[in-house]
């Protein structure tokens, strides 16, 4: 299987007519060599189906069809949708375990497979909506790597107590272990955009709680993070009616009401969270 390189990349836009949207996140990667590391990275295997969001004109997508048992591709854009088949067909034998949907991945509520890994070069200024609305309505998800912009990146994987570390970092730990899996040359991408990218890989692990607590508990992350300079009596005072029951309610759950937001993972919101239930 041949895959898309920069000079492909260029004449299937002008062919298309297409011109690369900033309003949609389009930049397409050219180097073949950068997304088979990446479909390596994810361990993807022949029993897998492989879900891909914002494929454009498909360098990923070939990688990915060489080794899966079935691609998904969810593509915004109509003419990108339509061809994504005509360009599989013309570079692999394996063009028929392809499905795309032409489809906002946002607005997603189900697909007609299962997947269960996502590799993705995800749109940079929808990535972190778009990873989250995935880990949340599709359990079948067991891991996956996605490109985005390497300061996305570091927060998706950052720890407690760091700079990066607020609301993406934890409510992905509400349903996965997230890590880096490495930095990508701009020089991949057609056009070249101006900000860095990293690779984040992530490992689902059984959540914490319901959909009910996952509620609050987000609730609160939002709120602790607000302001994140406050400590966590004061930046949930609005929620539990004045600093006094909010410090109450933390030191039920085992919460030291001076912390900060950035202190606490996710167990620790989703003990302020249960607490609440409680009180």
């Amino acid at each position: 299987m041949s895959l898309l390189g920069a000079a492909e990349i260029r004449e299937l836009a002008e062919a298309l007519d297409l011109k690369p949207s900033k309003s949609l996140g389009q930049n397409f990667v050219h180097d073949g060599n950068v997304c088979r590391k990446i479909v390596r990275t994810a361990g993807l295997t022949p029993t897998d189906i492989a879900l891909e969001i914002g494929p454009g004109l498909g360098s990923l997508t070939l990688a990915m069809l060489e080794e899966a048992q079935a691609v998904v591709a969810v593509e915004i854009d109509s003419r990108l949708a339509n061809q994504l088949p005509i360009t599989a067909a013309k570079h692999s034998e394996r063009a028929d375990i392809l499905t795309v949907i032409n489809q906002d991945a946002l607005t997603l509520k189900s697909l007609p497979i299962d997947p269960t890994v996502l590799i993705a070069n995800l749109p940079y200024n929808v990535s972190v909506p778009v990873f989250l609305h995935l880990l949340e309505i599709l359990p079948s998800l067991r891991s996956g790597v996605v490109m985005v912009q390497a300061e996305v990146a570091d927060r998706l994987a950052a720890k407690p107590n760091s700079k990066e570390y607020g609301i993406p970092s934890v409510k992905a730990a509400w349903w996965a272990d997230v890590t880096g899996a490495g930095s990508v040359s701009r020089s991949i991408f057609w056009p070249q955009p101006n900000v860095d990218s990293k690779l984040v890989g992530f490992k689902r692990r059984e959540t914490p709680g319901d959909e009910e607590l996952r509620k609050k508990v987000f609730a609160i992350i939002d709120l602790a993070f607000a302001q994140r300079r406050k400590m966590l009596r004061s930046a949930l005072s609005s929620m539990y009616g004045g600093s006094a029951a909010a410090e109450a309610v933390l030191s039920a759950a085992g919460i030291d009401p001076t912390l900060r937001g950035e202190a606490l993972d996710i167990h620790g919101f989703c003990a302020i969270a249960s607490q609440q239930v409680e009180s």
